[in-house]
């Protein structure tokens, strides 16, 4: 096998996964598009698997800027579901409200004065 030849099978590689990388890029936002009927997604997908790289392309030149659109709007959605379990599970009350827990603490003894100071301290730094 020569030097050429291991390029080559490179470049042939690096192109088959390219595709298929954009063929599953092209199937994700198929089922991503709320607008299509499920018969327009099917047209799709039988157009990829017998004309693959033709329909690609039309798919693209397509729905490029849609694509694009939903793809940030899924990311935007991620993102703010994944702050909200983060608040969620770092607790993420407001200063008011940790005074207000310490504040029953103190009440019912479980806490002293002290203790009640520096968690007061705590929640306003």
């Amino acid at each position: 096998m020569s030097f050429w030849d291991i390029i080559w099978y490179i470049i042939v590689c690096f192109a088959f996964i390219a595709y298929l990388m954009l063929l599953f890029s092209i199937i994700g936002d198929l089922f991503r598009n709320e607008k299509s009927s499920g018969w327009v997604k099917a047209i799709w997908i039988v157009f990829l698997i017998f004309l693959p790289f033709i329909s690609a392309l039309v798919y693209l030149i397509v729905n490029g800027d849609a694509m694009t659109k939903r793809s940030v709007r899924a990311a935007q959605h991620m993102r703010d579901q994944q702050d909200e379990y983060i608040k969620h599970v770092a607790g993420g009350k407001s200063p008011a409200d940790h005074i207000a827990d310490a504040k029953a603490l103190l009440d019912n003894g479980t806490i002293t004065e002290a203790e009640f100071q520096a968690l007061k301290a705590k929640a306003l730094a």
